[in-house]
């Protein structure tokens, strides 16, 4: 299919780096349904950074979105396994074809997404699995969400790719406070000010979605 045929009409600044196809197992309802909010970070996260990606996907999903991630280790597992535990839906969009795997150890969490959630690639079968494969993956979950969080990331992260696509394309970014409080990394100034938002409080995401008002004040 398309990405047209899975979220309708895009205009001339969604076009740039949007994939001419895309390959998708299980549920292709999802795609269409928002809000869907882009939950990531590194693969070599820290605890503090798996309790807050976990604590903010079970957040999200109470409140009826969707939770996407990459599928990576670190982050983007928590992301996922935080999500179905709760009883919510997921997308995960993926570096490799649907065919492969990668990283190995997330087989089973792969399978369990194709089957009862909803698994995306751009890559067609056999295609080769390469670094660039990954910030394109990246920019593809920028513009297939309605808004992107940054839990933690070095300066090389590929969720940076997904970070500038989501300020490029005028989506909400929010980057998590732990990391825009670290001295050592200089990105997190960079991109808020190009527009990118200091997530203090769950309520700041949910406030910027289409849902429901009286919101609580939950702290990570």
């Amino acid at each position: 299919m398309t990405l047209e045929d899975a979220l309708g009409p895009l205009n001339e600044v969604e076009r740039v780096h949007a994939p001419q196809h895309l390959f998708v197992a299980g549920d292709l309802s999802l795609l269409r349904r928002k809000p869907k909010v882009a939950i990531v970070g590194s693969r070599r996260a820290t605890q503090d950074g798996v309790r807050r990606a976990a604590r903010l996907a079970r957040i999200l999903v109470e409140h009826g979105a969707v939770v996407v991630s990459g599928l990576a280790r670190g982050i983007d597992t928590a992301v996922h396994r935080a999500t179905m535990d709760a009883g919510g839906r997921t997308i995960g969009v993926i570096g490799t074809s649907l065919d492969q795997v990668y990283p190995r150890e997330n087989e089973a969490l792969q399978r369990e997404i194709a089957a009862k959630h909803a698994l995306l690639s751009q890559f067609p079968p056999d295609h080769p699995t390469r670094p660039a494969n990954f910030p394109m993956r990246n920019r593809t979950m920028a513009l297939l969400c309605d808004a992107s969080v940054i839990v933690e990331a070095a300066g090389t992260s590929g969720s940076l790719s997904q970070g500038w696509e989501a300020l490029r394309l005028g989506r909400t970014l929010f980057l998590m406070a732990s990391i825009v409080e670290r001295t050592d990394l200089s990105w997190p100034k960079t991109m808020i000010e190009y527009g990118a938002e200091v997530l203090r409080d769950p309520v700041d995401l949910l406030e910027a979605l289409p849902l429901g008002e009286d919101l609580p004040v939950v702290s990570f």
